[in-house]
């Protein structure tokens, strides 16, 4: 890292703020801006992705002035098994239900935590697919299954 990058989390952070923000705006040049009183369906999504690049630039610069520490080693082993759970959150969604692809996303992404603990991550599971069920399914009324065809529900 470059001498003159004195904090270099903040400077990786507002690069990843730009990129957003720049891929935002290259999207939404695809659709209608219309104006600020008739809003086309563009214009969020641009303004949206302006203010995260100027998040960015303003994060980039405040690392060039700004003392911080080094950015530590990635995990990679973890940051795959949490990304596996969120993959198989979507793929079971439909298929298994909302109470076990919640459960199977709790618990396999607990499993990534060096205090993993089984019988809170077994308590943490089922409170969070419970408190998803009620949220979702019975306050908000999204057309999502409890229980999917693959367990004999809907």
């Amino acid at each position: 890292m470059p001498a003159f990058i004195r904090h270099p989390k903040d400077f990786w952070s507002g690069i990843i703020f730009i990129l957003f923000g720049l891929a935002a705006v290259v999207i939404g040049q695809d659709y209608d801006m219309g104006t600020a009183g008739r809003m086309g369906p563009a214009y969020f999504p641009t303004a949206l992705g302006i203010l995260l690049g100027l998040i960015g630039v303003a994060t980039t610069l405040r690392s060039f002035f700004r003392k911080g520490e080094p950015i530590g080693r990635l995990y990679w082993k973890e940051l795959t098994i949490v990304l596996v759970a969120v993959l198989l959150f979507g793929f079971l969604m439909r298929e298994a239900g909302l109470l076990v692809s919640t459960f199977l996303l709790i618990m396999i992404s607990a499993y990534a935590s060096r205090q993993f603990n089984l019988a809170k991550s077994l308590a943490l599971a089922v409170g969070m697919a419970l408190f998803a069920a009620g949220m979702f399914v019975k306050l908000l009324g999204l057309p999502m299954p409890l229980i999917g065809p693959w367990l004999g529900g809907n």
